[in-house]
């Protein structure tokens, strides 16, 4: 099964989950907001939406409290976002996606210099396994 695309509200309440690091409550997500903080309600209905949708999971904390917690790294889901918008939008080249935005993003020469080092290595780890 295809995995779900986040809203950016969802995606606040993840990133939230992502750098706490552990499983945490309602209230442990609101504390982490910036001013002007949601209800605790609307925090609660993401983290149940959430939950529908496969990102996370919750067990019984004391007394009512539910304790929730991510069920995939942020590593894990960028790279599945970014593996869409390449075979959505590029038809599944690398290359196409990298010039796309190497192009767009009016790159600086400190930024170029640092993705070509990144390129090298990568080819230097590659004859290394050959």
């Amino acid at each position: 099964m295809k995995q779900q695309t986040l809203t950016k509200s969802e995606m606040q309440v993840m990133n939230i989950l992502w750098e706490i690091g552990h499983s945490a409550c309602v209230a442990d997500v609101l504390e982490r907001y910036q001013e002007p903080k949601p209800a605790y309600t609307t925090v609660a209905t993401f983290l149940k939406i959430l939950e529908q949708k496969g990102f996370v999971e919750h067990r019984k904390g004391k007394g009512k409290l539910l304790m929730y917690s991510p069920l995939m790294t942020k590593e894990r889901y960028s790279r599945q976002v970014m593996e869409e918008v390449k075979d959505n939008f590029f038809d599944g080249s690398f290359s196409s996606l990298v010039s796309f935005f190497a192009q767009s993003e009016k790159l600086s020469e400190e930024e170029l210099d640092e993705i070509a080092a990144i390129i090298r290595s990568l080819q230097q780890q590659k004859e290394k396994e050959a």
